[in-house]
C-alpha cells in the first residue's frame, strides 16, 4: 500500500472516529500530495519517496509555526499546531542520532571519493536522496561541511 493510500484509510478512520486534530492534519496532508500530483501531470502517482519529502516539509513548516506562536505567547494555536506536527511525524521514519548520521555521511564522502570542500556538492547530491526524512538538510549540510574540511 503507497504512502498515499495509507493517508487516505488512516483518514477515513479519523473522520469515524470523529479525531477532529488527526483528520484536519490528514486533510492538509491529502491537499498538499494532492496538488503535487497535479503539478507533476495529470494522473500522475507520487512514490512514497516523494510523499515523504511532502510530509517532511509540512512538520517542518508546522514546527516553525508553533515557535513563533510560543514566542508570541499563543499558546493554544502552538498547542494545535504540535498537535498537527505529531500526526505528521507518524509517518515519517525514524530520525537518526548524531552518530548515525555522521556515519551515513562518511559512508557517502568514501563512496564519492570526496576530499575537500570542492566535493560536498556531490556528497550533499547523494545525502540529501538516502537521508530525506531522515535529518534535516541544515544537520547534514553541517556535518557533510565538518566532515570534509
Amino acid at each position: 500500500m503507497s504512502l498515499f493510500e495509507q493517508i487516505n484509510n488512516d483518514l477515513k478512520a479519523a473522520m469515524k472516529a470523529r479525531e477532529k486534530a488527526k483528520l484536519e492534519a490528514l486533510r492538509n496532508i491529502k491537499k498538499v500530495m494532492i496538488e503535487a500530483r497535479a503539478a507533476k501531470g495529470a494522473g500522475s502517482e507520487l512514490t512514497d519517496e516523494e510523499s515523504l519529502k511532502i510530509i517532511a516539509k509540512l512538520a517542518k513548516q508546522g514546527t516553525d509555526s508553533a515557535a513563533i506562536y510560543k514566542e508570541q505567547g499563543r499558546e493554544e494555536l502552538f498547542n494545535e499546531e504540535m498537535v498537527q506536527v505529531a500526526v505528521y511525524e507518524q509517518y515519517l521514519p525514524e530520525k537518526l542520532s548524531g552518530e548515525e548520521l555522521v556515519n551515513v555521511i562518511k559512508a557517502i564522502i568514501e563512496k564519492t571519493g570526496a576530499s575537500s570542500m570542492k566535493d560536498m556538492g556531490k556528497v550533499m547530491g547523494i545525502a540529501t536522496k538516502e537521508l530525506a526524512g531522515k535529518a534535516e538538510g541544515a544537520d547534514v549540510a553541517a556535518k557533510v561541511k565538518e566532515l570534509l574540511s
